[in-house]
This record gives C-alpha cells, structure tokens and sequence, in this order.
C-alpha cells in the first residue's frame, strides 16, 4: 500500500487484538478509510466493512481494497494490467505538471503513468475492477517517486528509487467477506454517520491542520484524471484551498468530531488519535463517555520520516530539527460496560 502519513501500519495488530475480544461484530463502519489499510484487515477476519473517506484517491483505494472481491475481479484485472504495463510512454499535462515543474515522479516514469491512466479512462470499466487498475497505478508510481512520503514538497534531488522503471502489480484484492458484501463510499465523515451502520465503528479522523488532499494531491488528480488548475511549487490542485474539512480545524473540529459521535449507529466504537491531535486525552475521553464505557489503550511510536530528517528553508538548508521525535497514539474502546470494562488486562492477558 501508499506511504502515507496516517497510516495504521504499526497500530493495526493492536487494532485487530481489540476487535478479536469484542463480543459479537460481524459488520464495521470505518469513517475515515484513509488507504483502507484497516478496511483491508478486518476484511480479511471475515467482517463485513463499509469504508468511507471524501477523497476520491481513498474511496478508490477503498473500493479496490474493501468493495472488490477476488472472485469477480482478480482474473480481469491481471490481464487488464499486463496489458497496461506493456504501453509506450506518452507525456502530456500529467508528465509537464509532476515531472517537470513539480518534480515528484521521473519523466520517463510520469509518461508511462499518463499513457496507462489514459487507456485506463478509454476503457470505461465497471467501478470496481476500475479501481482494482488505478490501485495498481497508483502504487506503481509511489514506488517510484522523490518525496518524503507527503506530496506537499519533492525533494531537491532525485530519490535512488525513482530512477527504477514503473511496474504495475496485481493489488492484494481479497475473496469476498464471510459475513457479507463490503462497500466503499465517498461521503463526508458527518454525513457517513448518518447514513451507515454496523456493530462496531471504527473512528480515525485528522488530527492537525494538515490535510490529506493537500497531501496526497498527486494521488487525487491521478484517481479523477481531471488536469485540475494547479498552485505553488508543489502544483497543488486549486481545489485544496476551497475543500476544507471541519477536522482539520483546531476550532471545528470537536463539533464535527462530536456530531459523528453522536449520529454513528454502532454498538461499540474504536477511535484512534494521537496526543499531538487537537484535543486532549481528558477531552476526548469526556466526549466519548457519552456514548458508553471507556477505555484506552495507549502506543508510543516514532514520528513520520520528515519529523526524523528536520526542518529545510527553500533553499534546501537545514534550518531546525523537530520539538519531539516520538508520538503517543491512543486507541480509544466505548461501549457497553460488561463488555469493554478491563479491555487493556484481557489483551495483556491474551497476549
């Protein structure tokens, strides 16, 4: 899957720990996608999931790694990208806007991604084994680019790795969930609240100001292939200064935060937040000790790569070092009390 800032990588055994002891959940609401790596997790336990996440790039990561099944898609799909990564390369906006002007992919791999992703839109697929091709696109170019793992700044000179040639792979689609069909949405997170239900939800909003279009814009205009107006020397899509996310708000984001509290129609939530999130452990317990029963269960890890590497002025000069090199991430577990009461002991214990 994608680098991306937020990923549950390290968190997601414990994640799957908590879901393991949770009595009775067969369906999970999963509000904030992200790279569906935990969509993708409890999948594969057999749960029904619906992902959701505003991001076109998320919502396709999640339709590919949540909606599809391997039994529908998996042999169409591997022909479908033999034949794609057997095309020329052909440069165009794509190439002239993120090779050239904004250095994150080499040229000669940005051409074969525009070429592929131009017959990927000439083929007008079904959404599902759609998804399941630009999945394999858009990681063949993140193995490939010059970035720290954000797409807010490339680096200054090319990365080792994008001198390698792009090469598609077949995406780890699994076979269809014993407990039903999953789905993808591309909803706001307020709105997912209101419309989808299961016996656990599980809560992994922004933290900070930084958002996750902004971020991962590369990503958005390879998913809606829409040569978007770009700004900056980062050729940022126009459309991250106007869509805004309340989450991404140190002064919206605990309304919206506690409107998705109150609105999510599920037993049991699972919430992940950092202690650099804008609001406080305490906070955040009072908020959700609405909804039942509380429990945390904290991790320590270390911060993102460009945290570990410092601070850099334009001119490619170090010019600091981050506050603090380690974060504390709590899994917050609520529900009712018989059975969420003593979780942290029944893991240690089980562990």
């Amino acid at each position: 899957m994608i680098k991306y800032i937020g990923s549950k990588r390290l968190l997601l055994p414990a994640i799957l720990d908590i879901v393991g002891v949770l009595p009775n959940v067969r369906s999970v609401v999963d509000l904030f996608s992200g790279t569906a790596r935990v969509g993708h997790a409890l999948k594969g336990r057999g749960l029904r999931v619906r992902a959701n996440d505003h991001n076109a790039y998320a919502s396709t990561l999640a339709r590919c790694y949540v909606e599809a099944d391997a039994e529908d898609v998996r042999d169409e799909a591997a022909r479908l990208i033999e034949t794609l990564g057997r095309l020329s390369p052909r440069a165009g906006w794509f190439t002239e806007t993120y090779a050239e002007r904004a250095r994150y992919l080499h040229p000669k791999n940005a051409a074969r991604v525009e070429a592929i992703r131009d017959a990927i839109a000439a083929m007008q697929l079904p959404p599902v084994l759609e998804s399941v091709l630009l999945v394999s696109l858009m990681e063949a170019a993140d193995r490939v680019d010059s970035t720290t793992g954000v797409q807010m700044a490339f680096l200054k000179q090319w990365a080792t790795r994008a001198h390698n040639d792009l090469a598609l792979r077949m995406p780890d689609v699994l076979p269809r969930a014993v407990h039903g069909p999953c789905e993808a949405y591309t909803l706001d997170a307020v709105e997912a609240a209101r419309r989808l239900s299961g016996d656990l939800a599980y809560i992994d909003p922004p933290y900070n100001q930084h958002s996750y279009l902004g971020n991962y814009h590369v990503w958005e205009t390879l998913v809606r292939w829409d040569a978007p107006d770009v700004y900056g020397i980062a050729c940022k899509r126009v459309d991250v200064r106007s869509r805004t996310s309340p989450f991404n708000s140190r002064r919206r984001f605990r309304e919206a935060f506690a409107s998705v509290i109150e609105r999510i129609d599920a037993r049991v939530l699972i919430v992940s937040f950092s202690n650099e999130g804008f609001i406080t452990r305490e906070e955040m317990e009072a908020l959700l000790a609405r909804r039942g029963h509380v429990e945390v269960v904290a991790h320590d890890f270390k911060r993102y790569v460009g945290a570990q590497i410092g601070i850099y002025n334009p001119a490619g000069a170090k010019v600091g070092r981050a506050g603090h090199l380690r974060n504390t991430e709590y899994v917050y577990v609520v529900g009712p009390h018989d059975q969420i009461a003593g979780l942290p002991n029944r893991l240690r214990a089980q562990a």
